[in-house]
């Protein structure tokens, strides 16, 4: 079983920056770099939805397009660890960010290509 951890959500202001961490452990867990890595997130009364996604080198990156060009996705294989880097935070990114790990070859950005999903970290943009 793999266990992802989020964190680094919170309240900000609109045109604030944030940064969420997501740590990978357990005991099947042998190697980050097995897994494509993938955020995503979901706002009250919404469905879950693409956020980012980096391939298992960290070579390749996918966005969805109201993010593109505010956040960045990155990963440090040596940590097990993948990052999300928002700026310019505006309101309608207020949502629970969720992390998530695929055995894919690609990066996917349909939940369902998805393995292991985090509990989720909330993120609440202030107008």
């Amino acid at each position: 079983q793999v266990q992802l951890a989020e964190s680094g959500g919170g309240l900000v202001q609109a045109g604030a920056s944030l940064r969420l961490s997501c740590a990978a452990s357990g005991r099947t867990f042998s190697s980050s770099s097995i897994y494509v890595m993938g955020w995503f997130r979901q706002a009250p009364g919404k469905e879950r939805e693409f956020v980012a996604a980096i391939s298992r080198s960290g070579s390749s990156t996918a966005y969805a397009d109201s993010m593109k060009g505010r956040f960045t996705i990155s990963r440090d294989n040596a940590k097990n660890t993948v990052y999300l880097q928002m700026n310019s935070l505006k309101p309608e990114d207020t949502a629970v960010y969720y992390c998530a790990a695929g055995r894919i070859m690609s990066v996917g950005r349909r939940s369902n290509e998805y393995d292991y999903w985090g509990q989720g970290t909330q993120v609440t943009v202030s107008s």
